[in-house]
């Protein structure tokens, strides 16, 4: 049966239903339902809520928590987020596997509160020091944000690895019907790995520390193995209207969902266009990508951002094909008409 909820609430329940316990954080608006919701509800589930005094704490306790084989989320919005990329390194390098939910709001600064995407080369190019990635997940809608968060917990586990689900200030606060269908999830190893003090077994230290130079070369090259997998293995992407398309867009969370309306109003003119939609951020998928590019004759990348994934893109196209790129910035949303008349403009040459 659906249920009317929130994004962010919904994002809470699904990591509770996947066996979350544990759950440190600190408020910051527009991912404060989050913590909310927990703090109600964790006690109740047999877990526990804790407010940490600040992000970089919070994401520490995250550390310690996964450190024992403990289901562990924490939620933040872009300046919290910003604040613990040191605790993701870390958490990277330990092999903790984890969830962090990053509600993006606007930036540089402090900024606003209106939604952004501006968050994306932290996201996917490893925000703090040292060579790794975080699987990040893209939802574009409530239900997405309810199966992806559930699936985020099996990833994590699987590839002992931090999985960070990225949504927008407009996700994370609409209302939309969601189902919480069963999960069987992915085969999983126990975590024999994890600390735990118990006698009869060997000890098992959980470090990022590597004394010596030939050590920390090994060991980077062995979690470059492991990426080398994820990124083979995770690409994941949605395609509307692409089979006959000659043009497409690229475009993922609140920028696909407007995007999409733009697709139609542009097949309604006979314009033959379609919509990737990225699901991972990274991976990217360019696989998916790739295999389009004989066929589309011009890009656009559509964000909430001065231009971070389009990048990507004009690295997988090569120059076969035009880019052109869409965007508002600082918290504001393009209106599909702004979509559309920029891609007649930058790909069609029509005022």
């Amino acid at each position: 049966m659906a249920i009317l909820m929130k994004g962010n609430e919904a994002i809470a329940e699904a990591a509770i239903q996947a066996g979350c316990r544990l759950f440190y954080g600190y408020p910051i608006t527009p991912s404060t339902e989050i913590p909310e919701y927990m703090s109600k509800k964790m006690k109740s589930s047999g877990g526990t809520y804790l407010q940490a005094e600040s992000e970089v704490a919070a994401i520490y306790m995250v550390y310690g928590a996964g450190a024992v084989g403990e289901r562990v989320m924490t939620g933040t919005s872009s300046p919290g987020f910003s604040l613990m990329q040191e605790g993701l390194s870390f958490l990277f390098a330990a092999e903790i596997p984890c969830v962090i939910v990053d509600v993006m709001r606007g930036g540089p600064g402090l900024g606003g509160l209106g939604p952004t995407q501006a968050d994306y080369f932290q996201l996917t190019k490893g925000g703090g020091h040292g060579d790794y990635h975080g699987v990040v997940l893209a939802p574009s809608s409530v239900q997405e944000m309810v199966d992806l968060t559930k699936e985020a917990f099996d990833i994590a586990d699987y590839y002992r690895n931090l999985v960070i689900v990225a949504v927008d200030g407009i996700l994370g606060q609409m209302m939309e019907p969601v189902e919480f269908p069963p999960y069987e999830g992915r085969k999983l190893s126990p975590k024999t790995w994890a600390a735990s003090g118990a006698e009869g077994r060997p000890k098992n230290n959980v470090i990022s520390y590597y004394l010596t130079p030939d050590l920390g070369e090994s060991e980077n090259l062995r979690w470059g193995q492991k990426m080398s997998l994820i990124k083979d293995s995770e690409q994941r992407y949605a395609e509307y209207l692409m089979d006959d398309a000659d043009y497409a867009f690229v475009a993922f969370g609140t920028s696909a969902r407007i995007t999409e309306t733009a697709v139609d109003m542009l097949r309604d003119e006979g314009i033959k266009v379609g919509l990737f939609r990225p699901i991972t951020l990274w991976p990217f998928p360019e696989k998916g990508l790739a295999a389009r590019l004989s066929q589309i004759k011009g890009w656009m990348s559509v964000e909430l951002s001065a231009g971070q994934m389009v990048d990507d893109v004009k690295l997988i196209v090569n120059g076969q094909a035009p880019v052109g790129f869409c965007s508002r910035q600082g918290g504001m949303t393009p209106e599909p008409e702004e979509v559309v008349a920029a891609f007649k403009a930058q790909l069609l040459g029509r005022v």
